[in-house]
């Protein structure tokens, strides 16, 4: 709900997002000409705290980093980066265990097997949207 808010005011599409505990990854394209980013974000942290109860400094990080996916190569990179996030710090034996990840859409779209990242985070994937 959050991030649909979030998306309502800064328009952008989600590439690859996962949720953690603490903190959460995303890749985005952004759409609203300015590039928001930073409210972008902004929006999205402070409707997860209130949505978690969240009284005085919240669990998630203040402060985000931001880069800028320089081709396609890279942009592959990361989106297998978010997507192994949750087996990277000890919350799932396997991508496919963590619920509150984009891996799964990429499962239904056929784009990645169930089994992705049982070898290896890093493999070719289309993104969507690509021609």
């Amino acid at each position: 709900m959050s991030w649909r808010s979030a998306r309502a005011r800064i328009p952008h599409d989600v590439l690859a997002a996962v949720v953690m505990p603490d903190h959460l990854h995303a890749v985005l394209r952004m759409h609203d000409g300015a590039d928001d980013y930073s409210r972008l974000w902004q929006d999205i942290k402070k409707g997860f705290s209130r949505r978690l109860g969240c009284v005085g400094p919240s669990p998630w990080q203040s402060r985000f980093w931001e880069h800028t996916i320089r081709n396609e190569a890279d942009l592959r990179a990361h989106v297998d980066y978010v997507h192994f996030n949750p087996v990277k710090h000890g919350y799932a034996a396997s991508v496919a265990e963590w619920p509150f990840s984009s891996f799964h859409q990429y499962v239904r779209d056929g784009v990645l097997p169930m089994d992705w990242g049982a070898e290896s985070a890093t493999v070719a994937i289309p993104i969507a949207g690509e021609a």
